[in-house]
């Protein structure tokens, strides 16, 4: 029954998407043919190209193009999307870890201890609502590096979802759990890593699951006012020579590596799934 539902599912999806494709095609202006040049249109190389949305069609050659050689690399502002694309994910994940550090523990501390939650969620409360973004004029003034003011911003765009989930998690932990350990004289320690973490396991990695999206998310931002490389970097310099081709195609690569990074968090949560 499940693989059949699967199955339909998918079938929708292709043709959901064609559909989606199609209409898109049709709805892309024509190409027009070319017609006198001007004197200053000769003296410049050709006449100015015109923006518009690119076809489907132009967006899977442009697609084509860039995925037979993601590597290269010709220069400081020329790179592949490879590289784009691992300079992003290095900052993700660099800013991602440093947040899962501290987060988790402290997320345990308040969880376990309602003397820490009262003290601390004044803290969380006003620094929480606060845009990642407004944080990189500062970070770049006080860091003085952009890739370091890149990760910082997604350092505290990751640790809020983290930290709310792993103390929601650790305090909805059954009592009884609690007692049993206490009973077998087991201490905090002990009790948190072999009855806290595991019952709490699913609800620490949805908070995970929901920042590694923000950061992604974020990156983009970040990377267009910091410059230099990153997808990010990559939209708004081709957006800024109005290759829109290029820009469409950047779009579709930011949804798929985050698809990429959700199935993947997504899969680990299932991992950690249990029935009481």
């Amino acid at each position: 029954m499940l693989a059949s539902l699967n199955a339909r599912a998918l079938l929708l999806s292709l043709v959901l998407l064609a559909v989606f494709l199609g209409l898109w095609e049709a709805a892309s202006p024509k190409q027009e043919l070319a017609g006198e040049l001007t004197e200053y249109e000769l003296l410049m190389g050709g006449a100015a190209p015109k923006a518009a949305v690119p076809p489907p069609s132009a967006v899977f050659a442009k697609a084509w193009e860039e995925l037979s050689d993601p590597f290269y690399d010709a220069g400081p502002n020329d790179k592949g999307i490879g590289i784009q694309i691992g300079y992003s994910l290095y900052r993700v994940l660099s800013g991602y870890f440093l947040a899962a550090a501290i987060a988790i523990p402290v997320g345990f501390l308040i969880g376990m201890s309602p003397l820490m939650y009262k003290a601390l969620d004044p803290f969380i409360q006003v620094l929480r609502p606060i845009s990642p973004l407004a944080w990189m004029p500062l970070a770049l003034f006080v860091i003085q590096d952009s890739q370091a003011s890149a990760i910082f911003v997604i350092f505290i765009c990751s640790i809020w979802p983290m930290l709310i989930n792993t103390a929601f998690g650790v305090s909805g932990v059954r009592k009884d759990w609690v007692n049993v350990a206490r009973t077998h004289e087991l201490g905090a320690l002990k009790t948190a890593w072999i009855v806290v973490l595991p019952a709490a396991a699913p609800t620490i990695l949805t908070g995970m699951r929901i920042s590694i999206g923000i950061a992604w998310l974020v990156i983009v931002a970040a990377e267009m006012l910091v410059g230099g490389t990153g997808i990010g970097y990559y939209v708004w310099n081709e957006w800024n020579n109005l290759d829109l081709t290029s820009v469409v195609f950047s779009i579709v690569i930011i949804g798929v590596v985050g698809m990429l990074l959700d199935t993947a968090f997504a899969y680990c949560a299932r991992l950690v799934q249990y029935q009481e």
